[in-house]
This record gives C-alpha cells, sequence and structure tokens, in this order.
C-alpha cells in the first residue's frame, strides 16, 4: 500500500510571537517494509534557521527559528510513503520467537552482551514512565509469567488494555500521570501505550513507545480505526533472538499496513510532532489536522 500523508499543526498566538525555536517529529521512518518516497514541510512564516538531523533512536529531527513577529504558525509535512509489512520480520513465521518465555528472555537480557547495549535503555525509567506503582506491577503480572511465552504475555496485554479501558479524549493530556490513568481506566493511545510499556518494563523487559499514524479511509465494510484524526501510538516489546515487536492496544491489533511508523522513543517525551520555546505573552490555540488516504 502507498499512502499520502498530510499533517498540519497551527498555532494562533493572542499577543503575537518575537521569537520561537522548534523541533518537529514528522518525518516518517525509511525502514525495512516502510519506504519514504517523498516528503516536504512547509513551513509559515519561512523560517530563519532550519536544519534536519538523526536522533540517537534513529529519527529525523527538523530543527527550525523564526526570529520575526507574527501570530500565527503553521507546519504542515506531507509524506508519501510505500508500506509492505510482509518484508518486514514477522513473530507469526518465527517459533522460536514465539516460544521464548519470560524467564528466558530476562537470563538472555542479563550481562553485558554487546547486542543488547542499546536494546537495555528502553528497561528503564523513563520521563513520562518514571516509577512502577503497585497497580501496574500487578497489572502486569496477571499476564506475564515466568514460564508463559513474551509473545503471548504482550499479546495478552494489549487485549486487556482494549477491553479494561474506555477511549476518551477529554479525560487525560500529555502530562497526566501512569497511575492516575490506571485508576480511572481512561485515556488515549498515548495514555495505553504508556501503560503497556511501563507493564512490559515491570516484569524487566525492554519496551518502546512508537508514533505514527493509521490510514484514515479503511477499505469497503470495514470500521474507522480509533486515533485516525491525529498522531496514533502504541507500543513496541523486544523479544531476545528474535526483534521487536508491536501490539496496538487501542485498535486491539498487531500493525500492519495500515500503521505508518513516524518515530520510536522510550515514552511520548522523545516523540512529539513538534514542540518548541516561544517569546510571547497571553494565550495561544492550536490545531492538529492528520489525514491519510491512498495514494493515486
Amino acid at each position: 500500500m502507498t499512502f499520502q500523508i498530510s499533517h498540519t499543526t497551527s498555532y494562533e498566538y493572542e499577543h503575537g510571537v518575537t521569537f520561537c525555536h522548534n523541533i518537529a517529529t514528522v518525518k516518517p521512518q525509511d525502514i525495512l517494509g516502510q519506504k519514504v518516497l517523498d516528503h516536504q514541510l512547509e513551513i509559515s512564516p519561512e523560517p530563519t534557521e532550519f536544519s534536519e538531523r538523526i536522533d540517537f533512536f534513529g529519527n529525523t529531527i527538523t530543527r527550525f527559528a523564526i526570529q520575526q513577529h507574527h501570530t500565527k504558525l503553521k507546519v504542515t509535512a506531507k509524506s508519501k510513503v510505500l508500506r509492505d509489512f510482509t518484508l518486514s520480520p514477522n513473530i507469526n513465521d518465527s517459533i522460536d520467537g514465539q516460544k521464548i518465555t519470560l524467564r528466558e528472555a530476562q537470563e538472555a537480557l542479563k550481562g553485558f552482551k554487546p547486542e543488547f547495549t542499546d536494546i537495555k535503555q528502553f528497561i528503564l525509567e523513563s520521563v513520562l514512565i518514571a516509577k512502577i506503582s503497585p497497580e501496574i506491577q500487578a497489572y502486569a503480572e496477571i499476564s506475564f509469567q515466568p514460564e508463559r511465552s513474551v509473545f503471548e504475555a504482550a499479546h495478552e496485554l494489549m487485549q486487556r488494555i482494549f477491553n479494561d479501558f474506555e477511549f476518551n479524549t477529554k479525560v487525560t493530556n500529555v502530562a497526566t500521570p501512569i497511575h492516575e490513568v490506571i485508576k480511572q481506566k481512561k485515556g488515549v493511545c498515548q495514555d495505553f501505550a504508556h501503560i503497556a510499556i511501563a507493564c512490559v518494563r515491570a516484569v524487566g523487559l525492554p519496551a518502546r513507545y512508537v508514533s505514527g499514524y493509521i490510514e484514515t479511509l479503511p477499505p469497503p465494510g470495514k470500521e474507522k480505526l480509533v486515533g485516525t484524526d491525529a498522531s496514533h501510538a502504541w507500543f513496541s516489546v523486544y523479544i531476545p533472538h528474535f526483534g521487536w515487536v508491536d501490539f496496538d492496544p487501542t485498535n486491539n491489533q498487531i500493525p500492519k499496513n495500515q500503521h505508518i511508523i513516524v518515530a520510536y522513543g522510550r515514552d511520548y517525551y522523545d516523540v512529539p510532532p513538534l514542540k518548541g520555546v516561544i517569546y510571547s505573552t497571553g494565550k495561544n490555540k492550536m490545531k492538529v489536522a492528520v489525514d491519510i488516504r491512498p495514494a493515486v
């Protein structure tokens, strides 16, 4: 499948802005199973400074600054992406990968093996997943048992979050602590990804945050997926001797072609689509519009 993606973030400033410095993480990943055919970033007003680089996690980061007074900022990322998940390693084709138990995975990750050096950072605390509460630990241990396969446990965790939590855009924001989300059982895709990551890390396994998009227009006869009107998020679990496996608890499915990957991080804090610093006073309004559809 080839997709055309448009992601627009707009700000309106009550008293205007004299200077802003921003970081955008909106260019999709160019990886096995996903190829970026075209990508353009349109910024208004035109930036005074502009640069691109690859960050620590392998994401494309765009930095730009505007040094003129403005009352509005509009950033539009337009991408054309070819997605073919059959080219990526498939856990369903790996009998050994499916059978690795929690105990075996924990043992494999012990010590200082070079192949796991970068992977083990995803076991540690991160900004938005800084403390594992007893509630999260208990929730994790329902699925993750020592002699159960990691894949089965993570798959069940995905299903449980889908069934136990209510998708509700009005009860949380990016700063809502995960211990509040686990109590309320309500939130959005970012919250569900964070809960899942916290559960996986609670049992000593690496888990990372995946930001991206879902196809806006579903195939005929299929329901529209949750999270299609903005950036989407899901989680990924590392299974030693196989690799990373993605799970989408918001939609209760293992991502395939309809999920377009933008960035990887420890949690949302590492990969927001747009963040920055402004010199201004007063209030500001933000609007986000995302559209994904098959390319013509």
